[in-house]
């Protein structure tokens, strides 16, 4: 395991934590691991990586309910018409 220094820590932050710490029968540090980890966690749900394109989606919606075939053929040539036919068309405003 690695070390990490942390400078410059708000002194009321790091109170609030020494606080928690000793609330749930944790160290500092590893409470500090704790807040840390969930940080991470958070960041990665809030900003989901790149997946699936929507055409992938779509695919994968139609597979999930076994509609693949001349039904899902159709249905994506009339959503790819759509998205060329609207390709550089300015936005409407919505305001």
């Amino acid at each position: 395991m690695g070390d990490m220094l942390i400078r410059d820590i708000p002194e009321p932050l790091k109170r609030e934590i020494e606080q928690a710490a000793r609330k749930g029968g944790q160290s500092l540090s590893g409470k500090a691991i704790d807040l840390l980890r969930k940080g991470m966690v958070a960041e990665k749900e809030a900003k989901p990586e790149p997946g699936l394109s929507a055409w992938d989606a779509i695919r994968s919606a139609f597979v999930a309910e076994n509609a693949i075939g001349d039904e899902f053929s159709e249905i994506m040539n009339e959503i790819e018409a759509d998205r060329k036919r609207d390709f550089g068309h300015p936005v409407e405003d919505f305001e």
